[in-house]
């Protein structure tokens, strides 16, 4: 009898090793409900009281057997889908009983394509989300007005979806927001002023949507801001004058805009941007001759405006121009010798007013 006990109490202990809380379970299963995943098996696994193991992409406290991460990715390396030899395809939406895991720090819900509907308003009360990537689906509706709650954020991925609206003012008080995209989608309106209050934000990519007004002064005070994509809006105005002292930019995408005025020096000379698109803009002026020997730009694209004047002479002393495309503008005179301009083809230089010169003609 003894043993006995024994090992029903083993069988119990090792039993509920892996069982989350009969709520978190039913969030869960309720989740599961809303959503259509035909080809991959995905849920297959999703059915006993051990959903704190083997349950597919669900992970919990070990502690607190609290549901803390949820990661289902339409695109992975992981054998189930290697094993069917495809991507996933997902439909439904996501319910709003996924609020009551209230100890959910990470929620990925990525590259199914199908997946519709808003998104939950209640997911701003969960206060311990770092994590909410959501890319690659369907989802439609605004960002919640009150996303600025959620202050543990550290990525917010809701790029390629169907999302309208505007940038909700509060977004600029997740104080932790490290990673922002918002690509690909049918946002609008202006971005905020204090968008410049982000300040540990590494990456801010809103590019492929419908912004429009300025780029906010503030931007220029984002000292850990290494990559900015705003094109292809309907943003206008000016650069501003101290976006190239920026300390860390590295990428700066501004392309397919409606921005005007002159191309700010400070761009040009910056020796830590190494990718600099202002292509299909109403940039006016010259093109300052400002660049040094510690220039390095591995895409340089000035194209499709109406800059006028020469080819900046000190474009010769780049470290490094890997590509450089100055069509469609308004240059005049000879192409100067040397690299990088000896590794390029006409069409970097087609369609100006009188340029020439090699790869062009003969002066």
């Amino acid at each position: 009898m003894l043993l006995l006990r024994i090992l029903l109490v083993g069988f119990f202990l090792f039993a509920s090793v892996d069982a989350c809380s009969p709520s978190d379970r039913a969030a869960l299963l309720a989740f599961k409900a809303a959503l259509q995943e035909p080809y991959l098996g995905i849920f297959n696994s999703w059915t006993g009281n051990s959903c704190c193991g083997g349950w597919y992409g669900v992970s919990c406290d070990p502690e607190t057997l609290k549901v803390t991460d949820i990661t289902l990715r339409g695109e992975s390396e992981d054998p189930i889908f290697e094993k069917a030899g495809r991507t996933g395809y997902m439909t439904g939406s996501i319910s709003p009983e996924i609020c009551k895991l209230d100890r959910l720090t990470v929620l990925v819900i990525a590259d199914w394509k199908g997946i519709s509907g808003e998104i939950p308003k209640c997911l701003t009360k969960l206060s311990p989300l770092r994590v909410l990537d959501l890319v690659g689906n369907k989802i439609s509706g605004e960002i919640p007005s009150d996303i600025g709650n959620l202050n543990s954020l550290t990525v917010l991925n809701l790029a390629e979806n169907a999302i309208s609206g505007s940038i909700p003012a509060s977004i600029v008080n997740i104080g932790s927001l490290k990673h922002l995209d918002l690509r690909n989608n049918r946002i609008t309106g202006e971005i905020p002023s204090d968008f410049g209050k982000l300040q540990m934000l590494s990456r801010a990519l809103l590019g492929r949507n419908q912004l429009t007004g300025s780029i906010p002064d503030s931007v220029t005070k984002m000292y850990r801001l290494a990559d900015l994509d705003l094109s292809m809006n309907g943003i206008s105005g000016l650069i501003p004058a101290n976006m190239g002292n920026m300390p860390v930019l590295s990428t700066l995408n501004l392309d397919s805009n409606r921005l005007s005025g002159q191309i700010p020096p400070t761009l040009l000379s910056n020796d830590g941007l190494g990718i600099l698109n202002l292509s299909r803009n109403g940039l006016e002026g010259q093109i300052p001759d400002v660049f040094h020997p510690d220039s390095y730009f591995m895409a340089l694209d000035l194209s499709f405006n109406a800059l006028k004047g020469p080819i900046p002479n000190s474009l010769s002393s780049a470290k490094y121009v890997g590509h450089l495309d100055l069509s469609h503008n308004h240059l005049c005179g000879s192409i100067p010798n040397g690299s990088p301009f000896d590794h390029l083809e006409a069409s970097s230089f087609t369609n100006n007013d009188c340029l020439c010169g090699n790869p062009l003609r003969t002066c």
